[in-house]
C-alpha cells in the first residue's frame, strides 16, 4: 500500500473512531440527563435521623426565594417527625457578612425548631464540600441515613454524593422554588447536573 493510501486509511480510521466517540458520550450524557430527571419527580420521604438542607442564596440576613422554599419544605418533614435533627448547609458568599447556614437557623428557629435540634454546615462553597462535611457530621453522632431537601433537580448528585461519602440518602424534593416553573431556568439547571451527576460518580473520592 502507497504511503498516500495508508495515510488516507489512518484518516478514515481516525474519524471513524472520532465519530464512534461523539455518539458514545451524547447518549452517556442522554442516560445522564434521563436520570436527573427521573430523581426530580421522586419523593422519598419517610423517616430518618436527620433532615439536611442544601443551601442557596441569602439577601442580608434573609432567605432568598430559593432558599426559603427549601427551609419550608424541611420545615413540613419536620412537623411530620420525620426526623429529630436538621442540619443546614451553605457557606458566606463574597461580601456577605453571615452565612446561609446562619441564616437558615434563624428561620428554622423562628418557625418553632429548637435550636438544640439544628446543626449548622457553613464552611462549604460547594454541594460537594458540603455533603462531604454533612457526611461527618453524621459519622461522629454515630448517624447513617438523612433526607436530603434541595430542587428537584439536585436530587441525583445529592444521593451519588451521599452514597460516595458513606450515608444513606433519601431525596425529598422542595416543589415550590420558584426555579421549578421557569422552564428556561430549570433546562438550564438539568443541563448542568447531567453533566455534574457523573462527575461526582466518577471521580469524587469516599471520605
Amino acid at each position: 500500500m502507497k504511503r498516500g493510501a495508508k495515510a488516507k486509511q489512518a484518516i478514515r480510521i481516525a474519524r471513524r473512531i472520532l465519530t464512534i466517540g461523539m455518539v458514545t458520550a451524547f447518549f452517556l450524557w442522554l442516560i445522564s440527563a434521563v436520570a436527573v430527571l427521573v430523581w426530580s419527580s421522586r419523593d422519598e420521604a419517610r423517616p430518618a435521623q436527620a433532615i439536611v438542607v442544601l443551601g442557596a442564596a441569602q439577601y442580608a440576613g434573609k432567605p432568598s426565594p430559593v432558599l426559603r422554599a427549601r427551609l419550608d419544605h424541611a420545615l413540613d418533614l419536620w412537623n411530620r417527625h420525620l426526623a429529630s435533627l436538621l442540619i443546614l448547609t451553605g457557606g458566606t458568599g463574597s461580601g456577605d457578612t453571615t452565612s446561609e447556614a446562619a441564616v437558615g437557623r434563624k428561620y428554622a428557629k423562628k418557625h418553632g425548631v429548637p435550636d438544640s435540634a439544628i446543626l449548622v454546615e457553613n464552611e462549604g462553597r460547594t454541594t460537594s464540600e458540603s455533603m462531604r462535611a454533612v457526611a461527618g457530621m453524621l459519622e461522629v453522632r454515630g448517624l447513617q441515613s438523612a433526607l436530603l431537601v434541595s430542587d428537584p433537580f439536585h436530587m441525583l448528585r445529592l444521593r451519588i454524593l451521599a452514597k460516595r461519602f458513606g450515608f444513606t440518602p433519601y431525596t425529598s424534593p422542595t416543589r415550590t422554588s420558584p426555579i421549578s416553573p421557569n422552564r428556561e431556568e430549570r433546562w438550564k439547571y438539568i443541563f448542568s447536573e447531567s453533566l455534574k451527576a457523573p462527575m461526582a460518580f466518577f471521580f469524587e473520592r469516599k471520605l
